[in-house]
């Protein structure tokens, strides 16, 4: 009898250029290369969050198709949101001062995207999480101390959760808080099986 051949790991890419999703993905200790997609992240018109959320995710994984054939891609992006308005990176001390101003006693919804697609088969599959987190009412001087030590100005909605940003918030609801922080671990491990991958085998 002739031994079975080895099961031929899959290529892994991300599709991101962020520290963050990095060094999220590494967790799963699944090997993976990371390469940085190239797409217009403006929304469309009357494009709501969870819309415009994983239509990013989906065109992240797709931009990088054609360089990486026979490769599972994983595309991710994330909306915050908060009553109707969308928070993108503040980029600046005085806008991230602004949007913790707009967010103080509300709730903050986290939309995340995340899509996996297989360049072999051209099979793709596409989730929004969502993560809540609901802000203390933070004075001026609260904001302003938070935004000079931890300086969150890549980051969407103005706070790093992973860090000292915990102390802004009353309570945080949802199923993976790795989705707040940029890759909706639990959902990707899910995901990840539909192609016959665990981290876990």
């Amino acid at each position: 009898m002739q031994p079975q051949a080895a099961h031929k790991m899959r290529t892994l890419i991300l599709a991101s250029s962020s520290s963050y999703r990095k060094a999220l993905l590494e967790r799963l200790r699944i090997p993976f290369d990371c390469r940085a997609p190239h797409i217009n992240e403006e929304a469309h018109p009357g494009e709501g969050a969870i819309e415009l959320a994983c239509r990013l995710a989906t065109e992240k994984a797709a931009a990088l198709r054609s360089t990486c054939p026979d490769a599972l891609i994983i595309g991710s992006d994330q909306v915050a949101e908060c009553s109707g308005r969308l928070l993108g990176k503040p980029g600046n001390i005085e806008a991230a001062e602004e949007q913790l101003s707009y967010c103080s006693g509300k709730r903050v919804n986290f939309h995340t995207g995340i899509s996996l697609l297989d360049t072999g088969s051209g099979k793709q599959l596409t989730h929004c999480e969502t993560y809540s987190v609901h802000f203390r009412h933070l004075t001026a001087n609260q904001i302003s101390r938070y935004v000079s030590i931890e300086k969150p100005l890549d980051c969407a909605g103005s706070f790093k959760a992973e860090g000292f940003g915990i102390a802004l918030f009353e309570k945080m609801e949802g199923s993976d808080p790795n989705s707040l922080i940029g890759l909706p671990l639990i959902r990707l491990v899910t995901m990840l099986a539909e192609f016959g991958i665990s981290p876990l085998d």
